[in-house]
């Protein structure tokens, strides 16, 4: 019962190992955002070089595994690009994940004294309990919507700003002779032009002024292309463009599982007057059509939560990281370190 290293970049080899075990957890567990055709092209467009896929089985059979790589001198932390919501850590639910930690800890190269497991949802993995070798941290909080009930129940419920704004736009847009159309795509053939239809947009925008869109041809383009494609082939990926008139206005990218689907990326026409949002827009005819549907538990937004998250639901929790320490002392002493370091008032960090 001991873990086994292999570069991250032969997940092709090991994606049959990483897809069962993902397909073995309750759904509660097996979010879209740990599926392997999710995980493997982030490995391909992101890794440096130096991130290790870690494989734990017990009686012949695989019961974790996880992405992890270097940092600071010292420490080694679960891979994560900004384009993974959560920590690359997938373990049955059942396990000690601090027992799991602490026997990976010990089995990676150079002698690490902690190994931190970054961006945990407590929805997916239970925050594990304060210990002399386990210190958590408060990462953010996010938020997502339950689909139960019907559409009007849950839209009744929203605040009346919210709900007479998008009355208005929708009155203005009709008075104007503009008509709004919403289209959702899910085939895999359909994704590379959904990408280059979402990087048009993104790149118009001030995004596309700081160097940060999503490219048809950069790594990021790519990874979503890929990545897309690949859950679409599964029957877990869906693009949600939305109209006026014949102008794309808005877009969501979206990954599916059992119970749950993900917003991950939202772009704009920033040239819409700002007096019309055509995102929440979107968003409200999106909702109904998940409502009447009733094919899906909930709605995830995934991201620290902002000011219209609260107007279009109250269910908000707070994700975490987790340090565990070779030895206790670290623990204490990696605290008393950073609170002389950091200024006041500020929080404490992972790493």
């Amino acid at each position: 019962m001991t873990w086994h290293l292999f570069p991250a970049r032969e997940f092709a080899r090991h994606a049959a190992d990483w897809a069962g075990l993902h397909a073995a957890l309750p759904a509660s567990h097996a979010s879209s955002l740990l599926a392997a055709p999710f995980v493997a092209p982030l490995v391909e467009q992101f890794d440096r070089g130096d991130t290790l896929l870690a494989c734990w089985r017990q009686d012949g059979a695989v019961r974790a595994m996880a992405l992890v790589r270097p940092g600071r001198r010292g420490a080694w932390s679960t891979f994560q690009p900004a384009q993974a919501p959560v920590g690359l850590w997938l373990q049955q639910p059942q396990l000690d994940t601090a027992a799991l930690a602490r026997s990976l800890l010990g089995a990676l190269p150079g002698f690490p004294l902690l190994l931190a497991l970054t961006q945990m949802d407590p929805m997916l993995l239970a925050r594990p309990a304060e210990g002399a070798c386990v210190r958590t941290l408060d990462y953010i909080d996010t938020a997502r919507v339950t689909l139960a009930g019907s559409f009007e129940d849950y839209w009744n419920a929203r605040g009346k700003n919210l709900r007479g704004n998008l009355k208005k736009q929708r009155a203005r847009l009709e008075r104007e002779g503009i008509p709004t159309r919403m289209a959702v795509e899910r085939e895999p053939g359909a994704m590379a032009q959904a990408v280059a239809d979402y990087a048009r947009l993104e790149t118009s925008g001030w995004k596309g002024g700081e160097g940060t869109a999503v490219g048809a041809d950069n790594a990021q383009g790519r990874y979503y292309r890929a990545m897309l494609e690949g859950m679409a082939a599964i029957g877990a990926a869906s693009v949600y463009r939305y109209y006026f008139g014949e102008q794309l206005v808005a877009m969501d990218l979206c990954v599916e599982d059992g119970a749950g689907i993900v917003v991950l990326k939202t772009a704009y026409d920033e040239s819409v007057p700002s007096n019309l949002s055509p995102t929440l827009l979107m968003r409200e005819e999106a909702c109904r059509s998940l409502f009447d549907a009733g094919r899906f538990e909930r709605l995830e937004f995934y991201g620290r939560v902002m000011e219209w998250h609260t107007r279009w639901t109250e269910e908000v929790r707070t994700m975490y990281h987790v340090n565990y320490y070779r030895w206790p002392g670290l623990g204490r002493l990696h605290t008393l370190l950073e609170a002389r370091s950091r200024p006041a008032n500020t929080t404490t960090t992972i790493l």
